[in-house]
Protein backbone atom coordinates (compact mmCIF):
# COMPACT_ATOMS: atom_id res chain seq x y z
CA UNK A 1 0.00 0.00 0.00
CA UNK A 2 1.51 3.49 -1.07
CA UNK A 3 1.84 6.42 0.86
CA UNK A 4 -1.53 7.96 -0.81
CA UNK A 5 -3.54 4.92 -0.05
CA UNK A 6 -2.90 4.85 3.43
CA UNK A 7 -3.93 8.63 3.40
CA UNK A 8 -7.00 7.90 1.43
CA UNK A 9 -8.25 5.09 3.36
CA UNK A 10 -8.83 6.72 6.54
CA UNK A 11 -12.24 7.76 4.90
CA UNK A 12 -14.23 4.70 4.04
CA UNK A 13 -18.24 5.22 3.49
CA UNK A 14 -21.22 3.45 2.99
CA UNK A 15 -21.66 3.18 -0.77
CA UNK A 16 -24.84 4.96 -2.13
CA UNK A 17 -27.15 2.92 -4.93
CA UNK A 18 -23.94 0.09 -4.97
CA UNK A 19 -26.76 -1.18 -8.05
CA UNK A 20 -26.21 2.02 -10.43
CA UNK A 21 -24.36 1.45 -13.42
CA UNK A 22 -22.28 4.17 -13.89
CA UNK A 23 -20.19 4.81 -17.28
CA UNK A 24 -16.79 6.81 -16.14
CA UNK A 25 -16.06 8.87 -18.74
CA UNK A 26 -12.50 10.50 -17.85
CA UNK A 27 -9.76 8.76 -16.56
CA UNK A 28 -6.06 8.05 -17.60
CA UNK A 29 -3.16 5.36 -17.22
CA UNK A 30 0.05 5.90 -17.27
CA UNK A 31 3.63 4.09 -15.56
CA UNK A 32 5.84 5.91 -14.70
CA UNK A 33 8.97 5.46 -11.83
CA UNK A 34 7.15 7.32 -9.29
CA UNK A 35 3.65 6.73 -9.98
CA UNK A 36 2.03 3.76 -11.87
CA UNK A 37 -1.75 3.30 -12.61
CA UNK A 38 -2.47 0.88 -15.06
CA UNK A 39 -5.45 -1.71 -14.98
CA UNK A 40 -4.61 -2.91 -11.40
CA UNK A 41 -4.86 0.07 -10.46
CA UNK A 42 -8.14 1.35 -11.93
CA UNK A 43 -9.44 -1.49 -10.40
CA UNK A 44 -8.59 -1.56 -7.19
CA UNK A 45 -10.83 1.96 -7.61
CA UNK A 46 -13.45 0.56 -9.46
CA UNK A 47 -14.01 -2.48 -7.77
CA UNK A 48 -14.63 -0.12 -4.56
CA UNK A 49 -18.48 -0.20 -4.00
CA UNK A 50 -19.65 1.30 -7.45
CA UNK A 51 -20.71 -0.42 -10.51
CA UNK A 52 -18.88 0.97 -13.25
CA UNK A 53 -19.72 -0.59 -15.78
CA UNK A 54 -17.56 1.06 -18.55
CA UNK A 55 -14.63 3.88 -18.56
CA UNK A 56 -13.09 6.17 -21.11
CA UNK A 57 -9.48 6.81 -21.44
CA UNK A 58 -8.36 10.59 -22.04
CA UNK A 59 -5.04 11.13 -23.65
CA UNK A 60 -2.59 12.26 -21.12
CA UNK A 61 0.64 11.64 -23.21
CA UNK A 62 1.27 8.34 -21.71
CA UNK A 63 4.04 5.74 -24.10
CA UNK A 64 4.45 7.74 -27.11
CA UNK A 65 6.81 5.67 -29.67
CA UNK A 66 10.58 6.64 -28.96
CA UNK A 67 11.60 6.93 -32.76
CA UNK A 68 9.95 7.40 -35.91
CA UNK A 69 8.00 10.90 -37.53
CA UNK A 70 7.33 12.97 -34.77
CA UNK A 71 3.75 13.56 -35.33
CA UNK A 72 3.06 9.85 -35.01
CA UNK A 73 4.58 8.98 -31.49
CA UNK A 74 1.69 9.85 -30.03
CA UNK A 75 0.30 6.54 -31.32
CA UNK A 76 1.99 4.96 -29.29
CA UNK A 77 -0.09 5.97 -26.43
CA UNK A 78 -3.66 4.50 -27.71
CA UNK A 79 -1.86 1.42 -29.31
CA UNK A 80 -0.73 1.06 -24.94
CA UNK A 81 -4.48 1.64 -24.42
CA UNK A 82 -5.88 -0.54 -26.70
CA UNK A 83 -3.91 -3.37 -25.25
CA UNK A 84 -5.11 -2.80 -21.48
CA UNK A 85 -8.66 -2.32 -22.88
CA UNK A 86 -8.05 -5.58 -24.18
CA UNK A 87 -7.24 -7.19 -20.93
CA UNK A 88 -9.66 -5.59 -19.45
CA UNK A 89 -12.78 -6.98 -21.19
CA UNK A 90 -11.73 -10.85 -19.81
CA UNK A 91 -13.51 -10.13 -16.67
CA UNK A 92 -17.21 -8.96 -17.36
CA UNK A 93 -17.58 -8.48 -13.91
CA UNK A 94 -15.63 -5.59 -13.91
CA UNK A 95 -15.22 -2.05 -15.67
CA UNK A 96 -13.97 -2.47 -19.66
CA UNK A 97 -11.92 0.66 -20.80
CA UNK A 98 -14.58 0.65 -23.57
CA UNK A 99 -13.04 3.79 -25.81
CA UNK A 100 -10.27 5.87 -26.27
CA UNK A 101 -9.53 9.66 -26.75
CA UNK A 102 -6.02 10.50 -28.06
CA UNK A 103 -3.77 13.20 -29.01
CA UNK A 104 -3.32 14.63 -32.09
CA UNK A 105 -2.36 17.99 -33.06
CA UNK A 106 -4.92 19.98 -34.86
CA UNK A 107 -2.93 22.16 -36.37
CA UNK A 108 -0.49 20.31 -37.57
CA UNK A 109 -0.14 19.29 -41.37
CA UNK A 110 -0.25 15.88 -40.93
CA UNK A 111 -3.65 15.33 -39.45
CA UNK A 112 -5.65 12.94 -41.27
CA UNK A 113 -2.22 11.06 -41.26
CA UNK A 114 -2.30 10.88 -37.30
CA UNK A 115 -6.26 10.37 -37.00
CA UNK A 116 -5.81 7.08 -39.64
CA UNK A 117 -3.03 5.66 -37.48
CA UNK A 118 -5.00 6.14 -34.29
CA UNK A 119 -8.01 4.36 -36.22
CA UNK A 120 -6.00 1.58 -36.74
CA UNK A 121 -3.88 1.37 -33.00
CA UNK A 122 -7.42 2.03 -31.68
CA UNK A 123 -8.90 -1.23 -32.34
CA UNK A 124 -12.36 -0.07 -32.52
CA UNK A 125 -12.22 2.53 -29.69
CA UNK A 126 -10.64 5.44 -30.95
CA UNK A 127 -13.47 7.90 -30.26
CA UNK A 128 -11.56 11.68 -30.43
CA UNK A 129 -9.16 13.77 -29.63
CA UNK A 130 -7.65 15.99 -26.75
CA UNK A 131 -5.31 18.64 -28.34
CA UNK A 132 -5.70 20.70 -24.79
CA UNK A 133 -5.55 24.38 -24.78
CA UNK A 134 -4.24 24.72 -21.04
CA UNK A 135 -2.07 27.69 -20.57
CA UNK A 136 -1.63 29.59 -17.82
CA UNK A 137 0.64 33.13 -17.05
CA UNK A 138 1.50 31.80 -13.87
CA UNK A 139 2.56 28.47 -14.84
CA UNK A 140 5.15 28.35 -11.68
CA UNK A 141 2.28 28.08 -9.47
CA UNK A 142 0.47 25.36 -10.86
CA UNK A 143 1.05 21.80 -9.86
CA UNK A 144 0.09 20.50 -13.35
CA UNK A 145 0.58 23.44 -15.58
CA UNK A 146 -0.63 23.52 -18.90
CA UNK A 147 1.82 23.51 -22.05
CA UNK A 148 -0.32 24.95 -25.23
CA UNK A 149 0.54 27.80 -26.89
CA UNK A 150 -0.65 30.86 -26.63
CA UNK A 151 -4.08 31.96 -28.33
CA UNK A 152 -4.33 28.08 -29.32
CA UNK A 153 -8.44 28.36 -29.99
CA UNK A 154 -8.07 31.67 -32.12
CA UNK A 155 -5.43 29.64 -34.65
CA UNK A 156 -6.85 29.89 -37.98
CA UNK A 157 -5.02 25.91 -38.62
CA UNK A 158 -6.43 24.74 -35.25
CA UNK A 159 -10.14 25.99 -36.00
CA UNK A 160 -9.76 23.91 -39.06
CA UNK A 161 -8.46 20.95 -37.32
CA UNK A 162 -11.32 21.19 -34.62
CA UNK A 163 -13.45 21.28 -38.00
CA UNK A 164 -12.01 18.07 -39.41
CA UNK A 165 -12.83 16.47 -36.52
CA UNK A 166 -16.56 16.57 -37.25
CA UNK A 167 -16.21 15.85 -40.72
CA UNK A 168 -14.78 12.46 -39.77
CA UNK A 169 -17.21 11.76 -37.11
CA UNK A 170 -14.71 12.36 -34.03
CA UNK A 171 -15.36 14.72 -30.70
CA UNK A 172 -13.18 17.06 -29.34
CA UNK A 173 -12.38 16.94 -25.60
CA UNK A 174 -10.75 20.15 -24.24
CA UNK A 175 -8.81 21.12 -21.16
CA UNK A 176 -8.27 24.59 -19.92
CA UNK A 177 -8.14 27.15 -17.40
CA UNK A 178 -11.31 29.19 -16.02
CA UNK A 179 -10.07 32.62 -17.97
CA UNK A 180 -10.07 30.31 -21.67
CA UNK A 181 -13.75 29.81 -21.21
CA UNK A 182 -14.75 32.67 -23.40
CA UNK A 183 -12.21 31.95 -25.89
CA UNK A 184 -13.06 28.03 -25.84
CA UNK A 185 -16.69 29.43 -26.43
CA UNK A 186 -15.68 31.22 -29.94
CA UNK A 187 -13.73 28.13 -30.90
CA UNK A 188 -17.20 25.91 -30.55
CA UNK A 189 -19.53 27.98 -32.47
CA UNK A 190 -16.32 28.18 -34.80
CA UNK A 191 -16.88 24.04 -35.32
CA UNK A 192 -20.59 23.77 -34.85
CA UNK A 193 -20.49 19.96 -36.70
CA UNK A 194 -17.62 18.98 -34.43
CA UNK A 195 -18.93 17.80 -30.84
CA UNK A 196 -17.00 19.02 -28.52
CA UNK A 197 -16.38 17.83 -24.82
CA UNK A 198 -16.02 20.52 -21.79
CA UNK A 199 -13.79 18.83 -19.70
CA UNK A 200 -13.47 19.92 -15.52
CA UNK A 201 -15.54 23.02 -15.71
CA UNK A 202 -13.04 24.95 -17.58
CA UNK A 203 -11.30 24.55 -14.42
CA UNK A 204 -11.34 27.53 -12.30
CA UNK A 205 -8.28 27.50 -10.76
CA UNK A 206 -7.74 28.47 -6.63
CA UNK A 207 -3.61 28.84 -6.28
CA UNK A 208 -1.34 30.77 -6.56
CA UNK A 209 -2.68 34.66 -7.75
CA UNK A 210 -6.19 33.34 -8.17
CA UNK A 211 -5.76 31.70 -4.18
CA UNK A 212 -7.83 34.36 -2.90
CA UNK A 213 -10.23 34.74 -5.41
CA UNK A 214 -12.71 32.37 -5.25
CA UNK A 215 -16.24 34.24 -5.41
CA UNK A 216 -15.07 36.95 -8.41
CA UNK A 217 -13.51 33.68 -10.26
CA UNK A 218 -17.17 31.92 -9.54
CA UNK A 219 -18.89 34.93 -10.13
CA UNK A 220 -17.51 35.26 -14.12
CA UNK A 221 -17.20 31.50 -14.45
CA UNK A 222 -21.06 31.11 -14.04
CA UNK A 223 -21.33 33.46 -16.90
CA UNK A 224 -19.29 31.92 -19.08
CA UNK A 225 -20.69 28.17 -18.74
CA UNK A 226 -23.80 29.92 -19.58
CA UNK A 227 -22.81 31.26 -22.87
CA UNK A 228 -20.73 28.20 -23.39
CA UNK A 229 -24.02 25.86 -22.91
CA UNK A 230 -25.75 28.30 -25.51
CA UNK A 231 -23.84 25.91 -28.59
CA UNK A 232 -25.76 22.93 -29.14
CA UNK A 233 -22.50 21.03 -29.60
CA UNK A 234 -20.81 21.28 -26.57
CA UNK A 235 -21.36 18.62 -23.49
CA UNK A 236 -19.95 19.32 -20.06
CA UNK A 237 -18.41 17.19 -18.19
CA UNK A 238 -19.01 17.28 -14.18
CA UNK A 239 -15.83 16.65 -12.50
CA UNK A 240 -12.15 16.84 -11.99
CA UNK A 241 -12.32 19.82 -9.32
CA UNK A 242 -10.47 18.08 -6.90
CA UNK A 243 -7.19 18.74 -8.60
CA UNK A 244 -4.88 20.70 -6.36
CA UNK A 245 -4.65 23.67 -8.85
CA UNK A 246 -8.21 24.17 -7.77
CA UNK A 247 -7.41 25.26 -4.25
CA UNK A 248 -9.41 23.43 -2.16
CA UNK A 249 -6.72 22.34 0.15
CA UNK A 250 -7.67 18.86 0.60
CA UNK A 251 -4.46 17.17 -0.63
CA UNK A 252 -2.54 19.08 1.95
CA UNK A 253 -4.53 18.20 5.20
CA UNK A 254 -4.33 15.62 7.44
CA UNK A 255 -7.34 13.33 6.35
CA UNK A 256 -8.98 13.19 2.92
CA UNK A 257 -12.55 15.11 2.43
CA UNK A 258 -15.98 12.87 3.24
CA UNK A 259 -18.39 13.18 0.84
CA UNK A 260 -20.21 15.59 2.75
CA UNK A 261 -17.41 17.90 2.32
CA UNK A 262 -17.47 17.39 -0.99
CA UNK A 263 -20.77 18.11 -1.42
CA UNK A 264 -20.45 21.65 0.64
CA UNK A 265 -17.15 22.78 -1.20
CA UNK A 266 -18.55 21.82 -4.34
CA UNK A 267 -21.92 21.37 -5.32
CA UNK A 268 -22.51 24.64 -6.82
CA UNK A 269 -20.35 23.77 -9.98
CA UNK A 270 -22.34 21.19 -10.44
CA UNK A 271 -25.76 22.40 -10.22
CA UNK A 272 -25.41 25.42 -12.31
CA UNK A 273 -23.93 23.47 -15.24
CA UNK A 274 -26.55 21.40 -15.14
CA UNK A 275 -28.95 23.87 -15.19
CA UNK A 276 -27.39 25.92 -18.40
CA UNK A 277 -26.98 22.65 -19.75
CA UNK A 278 -29.11 20.56 -19.03
CA UNK A 279 -28.66 17.08 -18.14
CA UNK A 280 -28.86 15.60 -21.53
CA UNK A 281 -25.80 16.99 -22.17
CA UNK A 282 -23.68 16.59 -18.49
CA UNK A 283 -21.61 13.53 -17.66
CA UNK A 284 -20.30 12.58 -14.29
CA UNK A 285 -16.23 11.84 -14.45
CA UNK A 286 -13.93 11.01 -11.72
CA UNK A 287 -10.36 11.90 -13.69
CA UNK A 288 -8.52 9.49 -11.89
CA UNK A 289 -5.99 9.14 -10.84
CA UNK A 290 -5.45 12.97 -10.97
CA UNK A 291 -8.21 13.78 -8.30
CA UNK A 292 -6.97 10.58 -6.19
CA UNK A 293 -4.49 13.35 -4.75
CA UNK A 294 -7.24 14.72 -3.02
CA UNK A 295 -10.14 11.99 -3.03
CA UNK A 296 -10.61 8.18 -2.93
CA UNK A 297 -12.88 6.86 -5.95
CA UNK A 298 -15.79 5.82 -3.82
CA UNK A 299 -16.41 8.91 -1.53
CA UNK A 300 -16.04 11.13 -4.62
CA UNK A 301 -18.97 8.88 -6.69
CA UNK A 302 -20.69 9.43 -3.02
CA UNK A 303 -20.68 12.71 -3.55
CA UNK A 304 -21.56 12.35 -7.21
CA UNK A 305 -24.32 10.85 -5.83
CA UNK A 306 -25.89 12.99 -3.17
CA UNK A 307 -25.27 16.12 -5.73
CA UNK A 308 -27.69 13.90 -8.12
CA UNK A 309 -29.74 13.11 -5.64
CA UNK A 310 -32.33 16.08 -6.20
CA UNK A 311 -33.11 15.33 -9.97
CA UNK A 312 -35.16 12.69 -11.52
CA UNK A 313 -34.29 9.29 -12.85
CA UNK A 314 -33.90 9.98 -16.05
CA UNK A 315 -31.87 13.11 -15.46
CA UNK A 316 -29.58 11.01 -13.09
CA UNK A 317 -29.61 7.89 -15.71
CA UNK A 318 -28.06 10.59 -18.57
CA UNK A 319 -25.28 12.10 -15.83
CA UNK A 320 -23.97 8.71 -15.04
CA UNK A 321 -23.99 6.75 -18.15
CA UNK A 322 -26.24 8.07 -20.59
CA UNK A 323 -24.94 11.31 -21.88
CA UNK A 324 -21.20 9.13 -21.80
CA UNK A 325 -22.35 6.41 -23.55
CA UNK A 326 -23.96 8.82 -26.45
CA UNK A 327 -21.37 11.21 -26.92
CA UNK A 328 -18.66 8.41 -26.88
CA UNK A 329 -20.97 5.63 -28.98
CA UNK A 330 -20.29 2.68 -26.33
Amino acid sequence: MTELDQWLSQVSEDIIEPERPIVDPHHHLWHQPNWTYELDQLWSDTDSGHNITHTVYLECGSSYLSEGPEHLRCVGETSYVAAIAEASKQDSARATIAAIVARADLDGPHLDEVLDAHEKAGKGLFRGIRHAGARDPHPEDLAIAGRAPDGLYQKEAFIKGVQRLGERGLSYDTWHYHHQNQSFCELAKAAPETPMILDHFGTPLGVGIYADQREAIFEQWQQDIADIAQCPNVVAKLGGLAMPDNGFGWNQRATPPTSDEFVDAQARYYHHTISCFGADRCMFESNFPVDRLSISYHVLWNGLKKIASSYSASEQESMFRGTAKRIYRL
